[in-house]
């Protein structure tokens, strides 16, 4: 009875096609594996995570039809599946865009293509200490008296597409220039500054507003400071009119009630490029009061 058995599974095993596994096979697998990780990664930190949720129960009932041979349902889903794809491309077309540029910012690929975006982007620093000081006066002086403003500064992202839409200043960053802009009742004050390096490049700029639920007590300077940064790489900081008190926008987090040791921290990293690695899990640098939302 033994040998029998013994001869059955020699025989199954001996008739069983067992595939060559070469290096480079595993080095596929590898590379399949991180890319899945990193793709479920972006899923979850992006509005396409609630998305996903909902393809799955749409995939459940699909598969339920299939089981029990619902024809209509399944004649809809063969016919939907096309216009599907294409919509969510289209939902998703901000988070897949910052998707990429991410991908074209990673060091890898900037030393491998030396062509990239030129200039100053490749220069150690974005502005100067000076700068920074400039704007950290300005901020908290308006936060004093709850002047609302709502400052960007440019990273990586070129912003030139917001910056047509307001008023050019060209002007090297002052904090008087900055109060002056934001003065209540002023032809400036409305709108968002646009800053590149050490330079106030355009005032009244029109930012897009986010989609993204909010605390009811933030109005349209949050959400539009929150809006840039999801579709730029641009750290944006926010004063409330009505509180008097500081945000900062980044990578299409919210960071409320923050800190002038906390702006001066996070700009001096976004100066030197390093940011601190809990950034994109914890909003800006893990500082301050998060505005979950999805």
């Amino acid at each position: 009875m033994i040998q029998l058995a013994a001869g059955s599974i020699q025989s199954f095993l001996s008739n069983t096609h067992w595939p060559v596994m070469r290096w480079t096979d595993i080095v596929e697998i590898l590379i399949i594996a991180f890319l899945l990780y990193h793709i479920l990664l972006w899923f979850k930190n992006t509005r396409a995570w609630a998305l996903l949720r909902g393809i799955i129960v749409i995939l459940i009932f699909v598969f339920v039809a299939y089981i029990f041979n619902m024809t209509t349902i399944l004649w809809i889903v063969q016919n939907v599946t096309g216009i599907a794809v294409i919509a969510f491309v289209i939902i998703l077309q901000p988070e897949l865009r910052r998707a990429l540029e991410e991908l074209g910012q990673k060091n890898l690929l900037t030393s491998l293509l030396p062509f990239d975006s030129g200039s100053r982007h490749g220069s150690p620093g974005l502005f100067t200490d000076q700068t920074i000081n400039e704007i950290l006066r300005a901020t908290f002086a308006m936060a004093r008296v709850k002047t609302g403003a709502l400052i960007v500064v440019e990273q990586r992202t070129p912003l030139q597409q917001y910056e047509r839409t307001g008023i050019d200043i060209d002007g090297l960053v002052t904090s008087q220039l900055l109060i002056n802009i934001f003065e209540k009742n002023t032809p400036l004050h409305d709108g968002a500054v646009i800053i590149r390096g050490d330079r106030v490049v355009s005032a009244t700029c029109y930012l897009p507003l986010s989609e993204n639920k909010l605390d009811k007590e933030l109005g349209t300077r949050h959400r539009a400071g929150l809006g840039i940064s999801e579709v730029t790489d641009s750290l944006t900081i926010i004063v409330s009119e009505e509180t008097g008190k500081v945000s900062l926008a980044y990578r299409g987090k919210l960071t409320r009630d923050v800190t002038e040791i906390q702006v001066r921290d996070s700009l001096k990293q976004l100066q030197s490029k390093t940011p601190a690695p809990e950034e994109k899990s914890r909003g800006l640098f893990g500082l301050g009061r998060r505005e979950d939302h999805e």
